[in-house]
């Protein structure tokens, strides 16, 4: 029999970790509305470079990860590749396509980077595709493919701003997949050398296309949204994995996107009716499918391999 005091000492550090991955997920999901209100007028290539310096500044306060294995000289090529995938293709794409489309709209579609991050781990990896995950892929498009047909009936939506949050959101699937070998290394130092590089990257093309600089006040809370949305964010959601696991913080973590589209709903926006509840309904189930997934393989770390269950983990959730 189980002491009452090591039962409760177990469910203290559940407890934590649950609210910990809750919170990584609020501060994420509801970045997507929060940038189209603050971003509204704001150049793309200038939103993209405030949203990633404000994860920079964050990720550079907090300082390297004590016992972490730090980057390497090697390393630095993977991370300008991940750093213009999902910190200039795809929130230039998102903020394109959020001054198109209505927040509920973009949060929903957030959910087709899973999609892509399980299609492009099988081409570049060779991770295999087994039943449930095939029927999580095909509800999740769905769900993608009658957002895009309601576009054309809808005064808020545009099929070209909801194409581009669909190309930000394969963007990012090709930051988790190309990243992947980056997972051994010390993750406040990625996000920072890939926020970093993103800025600079997407700050001068801004000045190559002659963008206008917004008013202070907006400025301020696009940094603000970055440092939040995915500085925190990802501080958050690396705490709670180390308190209850990778597939637990990934379930929590997987209801960001509803998150952002409860929050424009807050805001105001009052879009779609039943066909968006059903793209909803199609893309929560996808989802379910993909977090109730488990299977048990090998990883291999230089001398070190061992075999676990898994749900979705960091690799595949978060930017």
């Amino acid at each position: 029999m189980t002491p009452r005091g090591a039962s409760s000492q177990r469910v203290a550090p559940l407890a934590a970790g649950g609210v910990l991955a809750l919170a990584s997920a609020v501060a994420f999901g509801a970045t997507t509305p929060l940038v189209q209100r603050f971003g509204h007028g704001v150049g793309p290539f200038t939103t993209a470079a405030l949203l990633y310096g404000g994860a920079a500044l964050l990720s550079m306060h907090a300082g390297p990860t004590r016992g972490e294995s730090p980057l390497r000289a090697r390393d630095m090529p993977r991370v300008a590749a991940v750093a213009a995938l999902g910190a200039v293709a795809a929130p230039v794409a998102l903020a394109w396509g959020l001054q198109r489309t209505s927040g509920v709209t973009a949060s929903l579609l957030l959910n087709l980077e899973a999609f892509f991050t399980v299609v492009l781990a099988r081409v570049v990896w060779g991770e295999p595709i087994v039943a449930r995950v095939g029927a999580a892929l095909v509800a999740m498009t769905a769900g993608g493919a009658l957002l895009l047909v309601r576009a054309s009936e809808s005064a808020v939506d545009s099929r070209w701003g909801i194409a581009a949050v669909i190309v930000a959101t394969f963007a990012w699937a090709g930051d988790n997949a190309a990243g992947r070998p980056l997972a051994d290394r010390d993750p406040t130092q990625v996000v920072l050398g890939k926020a970093a590089l993103g800025a600079v990257a997407s700050a001068s093309l801004a000045c190559a296309f002659r963008e206008e600089l917004p008013q202070w006040p907006a400025a301020l809370a696009l940094a603000a949204c970055g440092a939040g949305g995915y500085g925190l964010s990802l501080r958050l959601y690396l705490q709670a994995q180390r308190s209850i696991g990778a597939a637990r913080t990934g379930s929590i973590f997987a209801c960001a996107p509803f998150v952002g589209a409860v929050l424009a709903w807050a805001l105001g926006e009052r879009v779609g009716g039943l066909a968006t509840l059903v793209a909803g309904a199609l893309c929560g189930i996808g989802l379910w499918l993909h977090l109730t997934e488990k299977h048990e393989h090998e990883h291999a770390h230089g001398d070190l391999v061992h075999s676990h269950a898994h749900g979705l983990d960091a690799d595949h959730r978060h930017h």
